[in-house]
């Protein structure tokens, strides 16, 4: 499934398009990605639970993810309690979730390097009752000029069903493997934030 051109009303969770707007207001020029300075949002320590921050080290096909933030309800989903939390960062992701699961995400952040902009995913799984969940990935970049020297990335597990096992969700004994069924690249023009189109902030149009 190839990734899509979109905009922000692909996004379900009302807080990854928070985050997605703290971003768009980091954007100075049209061409060029934010600084990760710039990036400035309220979120609280709940909200850093479902996030993760890389550097990304080498380029294109070569290039790895070195974790330096991880959120608590991951290491929860990938079934990683038994590392040491200071053992969580300073590696990289290929490592930290194995061959067979970072096969299955690796597109999406290498799509976030070669297109400079933000990605969305929507993979589908069941937990250990069955029941359904949808996983919703959103990787931000951040760097100087043309070149993506970090990403941070909000991982959203929801089920209509209710509530859900989250323990080894995404992990390599998860139930079942995700199934992608959505695949986008935020990535329509949109208004620097020294010319905002309208007092609320940047918007894509």
């Amino acid at each position: 499934m190839p990734f899509k051109s979109a905009d922000p009303s692909v996004i379900k969770s009302i807080t990854q398009r928070v985050l997605l707007n703290a971003w768009l207001r980091a954007v100075r020029m049209p061409d060029a990605l934010p600084l990760l300075c710039d990036f400035h949002t309220d979120g609280s320590a709940d909200e850093r639970a479902d996030m993760m921050g890389f550097d990304v080290v080498g380029s294109g096909e070569d290039a790895r993810f070195l974790i330096t933030q991880e959120g608590a309800r991951l290491t929860t989903a990938y079934g990683n309690e038994h590392v040491e939390p200071r053992l969580r960062t300073n590696r990289y992701l290929d490592d930290a979730i194995g061959p067979e699961r970072y096969a299955g995400v690796i597109l999406s952040y290498r799509a976030c390097l070669a297109r400079k902009r933000p990605t969305y995913t929507i993979a589908e799984l069941t937990d250990a009752d069955g029941k359904d969940v949808s996983y919703e990935r959103l990787l931000l970049p951040f760097g100087r000029g043309d070149r993506v020297d970090h990403i941070i990335g909000s991982y959203k597990a929801i089920s209509i069903e209710g509530g859900f096992r989250l323990h080894d969700l995404m992990g390599v004994k998860a139930k079942s493997v995700p199934v992608v069924t959505m695949r986008a690249v935020i990535d329509r023009r949109f208004v620097p934030a020294d010319r905002p189109a309208s007092q609320d902030s940047v918007e894509l149009i």
